[in-house]
């Protein structure tokens, strides 16, 4: 989760900072992209994503060629969960953000990469906004999780929480891992759009791969430019719905402030260890705390 500190829209857009998705103004080489993307993510996915997420892929009909309309989108959305999707101009505000959430709203980017960003963009554009996060909100679990989410951001802005709660976002929402029986899956929106990650967090021997832990996490920086060196395991939608939708985060954050935050590759004695990471790629980039949330 990445938003802005301006509070104020820019020029074309509502108070909520949403805008026009403007389906029709895509050019075909956009089109074109999107299905690049979705050829190459949708073929490798099926063994190693959560079998939830697939589903959302053919409940919301995703596969169809194109940069999907948002207003179809919510329409099945709607039935589904009663989400629907917004378009916004870019990063928003945390509040706006958090309030979009709590009332069922997913905001999404309108444009997409170019061709020389397709492994890499700093910015989510639409297919990591859509492709990445909505299937799973045609989850019941998932998409309550999700509301929880921003009733807790509207909270957490009021106690001076976010940066706490913004990393339960990152390493779940964006980069979570899942239990499936004897293996590990996918959730995490962050991995499930991107090529290389999809690979990297589940087969790369170099990342940690640990147990969930409310308080874990929201002690955990994270990186932000490149693959993470660790992942926090689920053991499934309904259990991390139940961790924290019926937790009170007050005494969290009390008990948290002014603790310093733990690194991005560290495993503590009462971690579960679902796999410890050699760090080797972290290693050979020289990557540092530096560069860490």
């Amino acid at each position: 989760m990445t938003t802005v500190l301006s509070s104020s829209p820019p020029p074309g857009a509502a108070a909520d900072w949403t805008i026009p998705q403007a389906w029709s103004s895509y050019r075909p080489d956009e089109h074109a992209m999107w299905d690049r993307l979705f050829q190459r993510q949708s073929a490798m996915l099926p063994q190693r994503v959560t079998p939830a997420f697939l589903e959302g892929l053919d409940i919301l009909r995703l596969s169809k060629p194109g940069i999907p309309d948002f207003n179809e989108l919510s329409d099945r959305l709607m039935k589904a969960t009663g989400w629907q999707v917004v378009a916004v101009p870019g990063l928003v505000p945390d509040e706006v953000f958090f309030d979009h959430l709590a009332n069922r709203r997913f905001v999404a980017g309108r444009f997409i990469r170019t061709p020389e960003q397709i492994d890499y963009l700093e910015e989510p554009d639409v297919f990591h906004d859509v492709f990445g996060h909505v299937p799973l909100l045609a989850n019941p679990v998932f998409a309550d999780y999700m509301q929880a989410y921003g009733k807790g951001g509207l909270r957490a802005a009021g106690r001076g929480a976010i940066e706490k709660l913004a990393r339960l976002y990152w390493y779940t929402v964006e980069f979570g891992l899942i239990r499936d029986g004897d293996h590990l899956r996918i959730y995490g929106a962050g991995i499930v759009s991107s090529y290389g990650e999809s690979v990297f967090a589940l087969d790369d021997p170099s990342p940690n791969r640990l147990g969930f832990g409310l308080k874990r996490l929201m002690r955990t920086n994270y990186k932000i430019d490149d693959y993470q060196q660790t992942y926090f395991v689920i053991d499934s939608l309904e259990d991390l719905l139940e961790k924290t939708e019926k937790t009170d985060f007050g005494p969290i954050y009390e008990e948290l402030e002014g603790s310093e935050p733990y690194a991005t590759d560290a495993v503590l004695p009462d971690d579960i260890v679902y796999h410890l990471g050699t760090q080797a790629y972290a290693h050979a980039k020289g990557q540092t705390q530096s560069k860490a949330r």
